[in-house]
């Protein structure tokens, strides 16, 4: 048979291609390199994954010491990380890495997706590997604190310390790797995520974005992918792979991006592994942190917050906290409907209390008169407590929900059960402004706020991802209403449909709007875009938001029993001391 030089080529070409990946000496058992050991169990009590049962495999490295806490890494799809024949070879690569000092004592957890049996043999299982892997939110990590990790930890010592913990994934295991870092970084700090799919499988390509407005989690992110891997109905990996990698550089992680030229399979990131896990673990124990932003980006995030100031606790133990307002000096006042009481952050920075018996208020406003205005949800009522201490009720018979005050002492207030906006004024019965259930889809307004110069009416809505904004008519109508601004979501939860949560919100002197919601406090510009998201205080959902101090520059959250606050860049307004913001860059 005659071989042309073009077959030699292909052929010589292809064999080259078959040597750029071949696993290392670091892949190889080596003579004289101590050996852990793997222990193989089975998990079938979950909670969150009700009926499955997985497989699992703990790698114990011949170096642990009981008297010491050891390093932690988690590994999604554990059956072929832990096989000693396979492409990863996970075991073999630890027992070298740890015996050179290129990285510490770690002992490993490798865990498969869960599988919910069928009954019989005639009826096929329910397999949760996308559902586990592929989805947002916390329920995945949920599952590894809760159930898996305690379990391992009753029998070695595990770090607490996030920086001591990495957790690592392939293609769906890539992103529920990165995932659970994402949504708990105060338990994984170190990724690894090989040929990770950041597509549209259950939502994942939305991750670039989220990236590129959140305040930073202290990350470590190593990616690998190929310009060959998948380009199906979901998306192209490769080109949601280049999207993290740019969004993280962008956002100033500690980021790594290994490019090769394979498709969706294991050689070229199996290749690469014992240096990943030399780049993930260098300089250890230092911990791994975000580099600063580079200077001729402009992240808004950076811009609204203030280095140095975050989140500090102002007060805790009540029953049900919300409400915030602002009064005169920059004093923040707000709810425990609970408790029936209203607070005062006093000049010493702690809560005392201001009022008792509110009626269950749940949301409080000062007005141009010196009058504090009150939703007294129990007393189904809008009252105002003047400066002399009079009462005087403004409406009666709804739920009031949250308030707004206009200068001549006009209320706006929500009334969520009804779907509804009122207008209640002195002398006259309070009415209808805004029906959700007839002139447009307000599933639950909540928060509602007058724009800084009183020329809008924003109402925030719990229920969808679409927060409203209305022009005050001369008679105080609310007329020319939009769904203006698309706040981002969080993934559906076994609570429920997924919602934004937005409760209370606040606006700065640039006319941005700061709205408590599950996945952070969003801020919108002008224009009605998220353009930042500062991580919530606490794992509870917020529920009010204000600014605050003596330069209106610090903003105080209440999020279910706790009061927090945190100093920004950004001043914010008083509701009775209007002001026109400069005009928005569209």
């Amino acid at each position: 048979m005659k071989i042309t030089l073009a077959a030699l080529f292909l052929l010589s070409a292809a064999l080259a291609r078959a040597d750029e990946y071949a696993l290392g000496p670091d892949s190889q058992r080596r003579p004289g390199v101590p050996e852990g050991k793997v222990v193989h169990s089975t998990w079938s009590s979950s909670h969150v994954y009700p009926g499955t049962t997985r497989d699992y495999w703990v790698y114990v490295p011949a170096q642990y010491d009981s008297a010491k806490p050891a390093c932690l890494m988690v590994f999604q799809d554990g059956r072929g990380f832990q096989s000693e024949t396979g492409s990863w070879r996970v075991p073999v690569v630890f027992d070298n890495l740890i015996a050179q000092g290129a990285m510490p004592v770690t002992i490993a957890v490798f865990i498969d997706p869960g599988v919910l049996v069928a009954p019989s043999d005639l009826q096929q299982n329910r397999y949760n590997r996308s559902y586990e892997y592929d989805a947002l939110g916390p329920r995945y990590a949920r599952f590894l604190l809760d159930e898996i990790l305690p379990e391992v930890g009753r029998q070695y010592r595990l770090s607490a310390d996030p920086n001591d913990r990495a957790i690592a994934g392939a293609s769906s295991g890539g992103i529920a790797a990165f995932t659970a870092a994402w949504e708990r970084p105060d338990a994984f700090r170190r990724v690894l995520s090989f040929i990770g799919s950041y597509t549209n499988l259950r939502g994942g390509d939305i991750y670039p974005n989220l990236i590129r407005k959140s305040e930073n989690r202290p990350l470590r992110v190593f990616l690998q992918d190929g310009y060959n891997d998948l380009n199906i109905y979901a998306g192209s990996w490769y080109l949601g792979n280049q999207a993290m990698a740019r969004a993280l550089e962008f956002a100033g992680y500690d980021v790594n991006f290994e490019v090769g030229t394979e498709a969706h399979n294991s050689k070229h990131g199996a290749a690469v592994l014992p240096d990943a896990l030399r780049w993930l673990w260098r300089d250890y124990p230092a911990p791994a942190a975000a580099a600063p932003p580079r200077k001729a980006d402009r992240r808004f995030v950076t811009e609204i917050l203030d280095p140095g100031n975050d989140w500090e606790a102002v007060g805790d133990g009540y029953q049900i906290t919300g409400g915030t307002a602002v009064g005169p000096g920059g004093t923040v006042y707000f709810c425990d409907a609970g408790a029936s009481r209203i607070y005062r952050v006093g000049p010493n920075g702690k809560p005392e209390i201001f009022k008792r018996d509110t009626g269950g208020a749940t949301a409080l406003v000062f007005g141009a008169d010196g009058s504090l205005y009150a939703a007294e949800h129990g007393r189904k009522r809008v009252a105002a407590y003047s400066p002399d201490g009079k009462v005087s009720v403004l409406a009666a018979g709804m739920e009031p929900n949250d308030l707004a005050v206009t200068l001549r002492g006009a209320v706006y207030f929500t009334d969520a059960s009804a779907h509804r906006v009122w207008l209640a004024e002195a002398g006259a019965r309070a009415r209808v402004v805004f029906d959700g259930n007839q002139d447009g889809n307000l599933e639950m307004p909540g928060g509602i706020r007058l724009f800084p110069d009183h020329s809008l009416a924003i109402v925030a809505d719990e229920g969808s991802r679409f927060s409203w904004s209305f022009q005050v008519a001369a008679d105080g109508s609310l007329v020319r209403g939009e769904p203006f601004y698309r706040l981002e979501m969080p993934d559906a939860e076994e609570k429920g449909p997924a919602r934004s949560g937005a409760a209370g919100l606040a606006f700065d002197t640039e006319g941005y709007a700061y709205f408590a919601t599950q996945v952070g406090i969003q801020v919108c510009d002008q224009p009605g875009r998220v353009t930042a998201i500062i991580r919530n205080p606490s794992a509870a959902d917020p529920s009010g938001v204000v600014f605050g101090g003596a330069d209106m520059q610090t903003l105080y959250v209440t999020s279910a029993d706790k009061v927090f606050r945190r100093h920004l860049r950004r001043k914010g307004v008083l509701p009775w001391r209007p002001v026109k913001p400069p005009q928005p860059g569209l």
